[in-house]
């Protein structure tokens, strides 16, 4: 007997998302909020503390059917992650970025 593919759509995996914060003490209060695009989710909202911030990304990751999880919850008082672009990528004599040696 042949196992049915899991399917489910975004909107199903948006209400398990919620149903898992709403389910979890530590994040039934929290003012977040979720959206599911392709198995992703992107979550965003503002919480107490960074440990908050990664137990709802863990609780999203954890959900069946979430391929991919975007955390934008900020948290008061609390940089968020910067990003660095380096444009002065030295070639080597093919044509491809070189390592600096130090």
């Amino acid at each position: 007997m042949a196992s049915k593919p899991f399917q489910t759509t975004d909107e199903k995996l948006r209400a398990a998302i919620l149903s898992r914060f709403a389910a979890d003490d530590r994040t039934a209060y929290a003012n977040l909020r979720v959206g599911v695009l392709n198995r992703m989710a992107h979550l965003a909202g503002v919480v107490a503390s960074i440990e908050l911030r990664i137990i709802a990304a863990e609780l999203a990751q954890g959900t069946p059917g979430i391929l991919v999880v975007t955390n934008r919850i900020e948290v008061p008082d609390v940089p968020s992650p910067v990003r660095t672009i380096n444009l002065n990528l030295k070639k080597d004599n093919i044509g491809k970025p070189k390592k600096e040696s130090l």
